[in-house]
């Protein structure tokens, strides 16, 4: 996996594209379930974009919410779709309606830092790019120092495994999405075989963060949840169905 750090002000960021910038269409797809507690927040780290000329369009995919997730979504002048339940299946439904050359893939509860849209606009503007995928930095939402170890290990799987997760967000060429057969619709693990099909050789890793709700961590303990996203991963290597690994994923806390 290759690092691409690319925010303005950055030696690498060219002096040409630190201007405001014209044909570029984004369709940012995030699927959700009663995610009305993180989702403004997400929506609103995307408001950057405009800024440096991008033209953007959010595409929410529900999955049956009874929250205020289609009330936010709406205000945030966000499209409002319904779907089945099942991240697979939501992602290929936004990406069936969306209307960008590139597609974000973004997680309800992942909020993208500062530069992120100056990433995506010298990511794009390289056409070597059109058959690459990218994701940020993984990060949590909390000072905690067990979290901090937890980042650690995720950028040693990145580079070495070249396995990010949904949550880090994944950037990609509409026509190179396609080509590719999309997501599975699966439950779990949608995001991993994606981009094992992408290859690790043709995935950039931007020095900007995308920082994740730690929730399921100081809930479940952060020893349990990162021990229940090895068991699942180790399954998916299996070739243990993703319908029953996903009642290990969402399996309540003991």
């Amino acid at each position: 996996m290759t690092n691409s750090k690319t925010t303005a002000g950055d030696d690498n960021f060219p002096k040409e594209l630190d201007q405001k910038q014209t044909g570029i269409k984004l369709s940012v797809i995030i699927p959700t379930l009663n995610a009305g507690s993180a989702l403004n927040q997400t929506i609103e780290s995307l408001s950057s974009a405009k800024q440096r000329g991008v033209e953007i369009e959010i595409i929410v995919v529900d999955a049956g919410s009874t929250d205020d997730t289609k009330q936010l979504a709406l205000e945030a002048d966000a499209k409002f779709v319904t779907s089945d339940r099942g991240r697979g299946t939501q992602l290929n439904r936004g990406a069936e309606l969306a209307s960008g050359d590139w597609f974000l893939f973004l997680h309800a509860d992942t909020v993208l830092t500062s530069g992120w849209d100056a990433s995506f606009v010298v990511f794009t503007s390289h056409p070597s790019n059109a058959e690459r995928g990218g994701v940020f930095t993984f990060a949590l939402d909390t000072n905690d120092i067990k979290a901090r170890l937890v980042e650690k290990a995720v950028r040693f799987r990145n580079n070495w495994l070249g396995l990010p997760y949904g949550d880090q967000g994944l950037i990609i060429n509409k026509h190179f999405y396609n080509c590719l057969g999309g997501y599975k619709k699966w439950p779990i693990m949608e995001d991993v075989d994606l981009v094992r099909r992408i290859g690790m050789s043709r995935m950039v890793l931007f020095d900007v963060k995308a920082s994740t709700s730690a929730k399921r961590y100081l809930e479940e303990g952060y020893i349990s949840r990162i021990a229940r996203n090895f068991i699942c991963l180790s399954l998916y290597f299996l070739k243990i169905p993703p319908d029953k690994i996903y009642k290990i994923y969402e399996k309540p806390a003991p």
